[in-house]
């Protein structure tokens, strides 16, 4: 059986775009194939579910329960990859909890393959988040998102000052994801379906729909742009799959 692989994606700083980054994850594994189940931790009202609701399942992170239902069925079911978008204000609390439940160790010693997925703000203060969070990075794949999807600008770094936080992380790699143009976001946001479905012009349940074609377009060049980044990173490689020479919902 393939070593289970776990993807926590979050930030302590919320609006920074974190379940847009889980959605844009979760198009790239379905179209290269990668059998992959969602956990929505925006309990009781999640917003990752509205977009993948046949995958995504709501929890409450803080619940024995609920992280029952996360980790104790990495083996036991047939998706390889697990996704948790973690809601604002609640990673590093997540990851302590994964601390002290053993998951940690057990990245750590091949058992599971781990990747965080930190979303940056802009803030001096969101930079502060990586010092935290440096503590619970060893044996995970460390992921710097840079997300321009809400017209972020980074301003108030500079090079150095980035760098001298960037650094203090062995083998942490950057990411950029770029901003989607504000009309085409929020038809995907009132069509309520991925961004998948949105290019192939298709409703949830695979219906035909009828999406502007220009819309559709910057979705699927903003898509594609985000995906080389995933290539870029060998997201494939991570999950112990090969890219698809030719993806579903590419052309």
């Amino acid at each position: 059986m393939a070593k289970p692989v776990v993807i926590v994606v979050g930030a302590d700083k919320g609006g920074v775009g974190k379940t847009t980054i889980s959605r844009t994850l979760l198009d790239y594994f379905s179209a290269n194939n990668i059998p992959t189940r969602a956990f929505d931790t925006e309990s009781p009202r999640g917003t990752l579910k509205r977009f993948h609701s046949d995958i995504t399942e709501i929890v409450d992170m803080t619940t024995t329960a609920d992280q029952m239902k996360i980790f104790d069925t990495l083996n036991a079911v047939s998706p390889s990859v697990t996704v948790i978008d973690v809601r604002a204000g609640l990673m590093s609390p997540a990851l302590a909890s994964l601390r002290d439940i053993g998951f940690l160790d057990a990245a750590r010693s091949g058992q599971i393959t781990f990747a965080v997925f930190h979303i940056l703000g802009p803030s001096i203060a969101s930079l502060d988040e990586i010092a935290e969070t440096a503590n619970f990075m060893q044996g995970a794949k460390y992921f710097l998102v840079k997300n321009f999807i809400n017209n972020t600008s980074f301003f108030e770094w500079d090079q150095s000052t980035y760098n001298s936080y960037f650094h203090r992380i062995k083998d942490a790699t950057d990411l950029v994801i770029p901003k989607l143009n504000e009309m085409a976001f929020e038809q995907v946001e009132v069509a309520s379906v991925p961004f998948l479905k949105f290019v192939a012009n298709k409703g949830m349940s695979d219906e035909a729909a009828n999406y502007s074609f220009v819309l559709r377009g910057y979705v699927r060049h903003w898509l594609a742009n985000v995906w080389s980044e995933y290539d870029r990173i060998k997201l494939t490689d991570l999950v112990g799959a090969s890219k698809s020479v030719t993806r579903s919902g590419e052309k």
